[in-house]
């Protein structure tokens, strides 16, 4: 099983998200996060698991119907680069 490295940008982008929906609801934004880690709980045993990116290199996951991690699959690691809601323009 590849371990995720999270490139700063993208953390910041999810932890910024939740931070937010938890400003509203912070029920929703558990949840939320529960099943963000279960996806990506899948994503580090099937790393092909997204469909092919946009980017050369790339791979989408649908993480949640709202959620896309953008990630690039390396030899030891699964590298996350974005995660952006779905109506966010990409590239």
């Amino acid at each position: 099983m590849r371990t995720l490295r999270w490139e700063a940008e993208a953390r910041r982008q999810y932890r910024d998200t939740l931070t937010y929906i938890a400003s509203h609801d912070a029920a929703a934004a558990e949840r939320l996060g529960e099943t963000i880690e279960a996806k990506l709980d899948l994503l580090r045993r099937f790393a092909e698991i997204g469909r092919r990116g946009r980017v050369a290199r790339t791979r989408e996951l649908i993480v949640h119907p709202n959620f896309i991690v953008i990630y690039a699959i390396r030899r030891n690691t699964i590298d996350v680069i974005r995660f952006l809601h779905a109506r966010q323009l990409y590239p």
